[in-house]
């Protein structure tokens, strides 16, 4: 009789298991259908990234070389930075000039809709410190 139920249970487990991953792939597609028509959607997949937020915060003050970046980001490593450039890049917020010249000199810089996210920017810092504040359990 136990094993009669241990395999009933395997079985509901299965199940969920399938039903899981069939809604994942649903949510992976609808996100996919969505993008470029959705205005969350879309602003949640261009700022994806783990650091792409305070990337575009340092380059919101200016230019920047690659080893500038490296620095302001002390636990970040050269690979992860090289990635979310590059994947910012892609995405258009961001622009990669290089210089012709030796050693090779290499600037990151906001594009014009990078620029556009400033207002953002500046209600994500008011935000936070909103929420900062409550975390102290301060007075907001």
């Amino acid at each position: 009789m136990v094993s009669h139920s241990f395999e009933i249970e395997k079985y509901d487990i299965l199940v969920y298991l399938v039903s899981f991953a069939i809604l994942c792939k649903e949510m992976s597609l609808l996100k996919q259908d969505l993008y470029g028509k959705c205005p969350y959607v879309t602003a949640q997949k261009v700022l994806q990234g783990k650091w792409t937020i305070l990337i575009m915060h340092y380059l919101s003050q200016g230019p920047l070389r690659f080893n500038e970046l490296l620095r302001m980001l002390p636990d970040m490593t050269h690979a992860t930075l090289s990635k979310q450039l590059k994947q910012m890049e892609q995405n258009g917020m961001v622009i990669r000039k290089e210089y012709p010249q030796v050693p090779p000199k290499v600037e990151y810089s906001l594009s014009d809709i990078g620029m556009e996210f400033m207002p953002v920017l500046d209600s994500l810092e008011l935000w936070g410190g909103k929420y900062i504040a409550y975390l102290k359990g301060e007075d907001l």
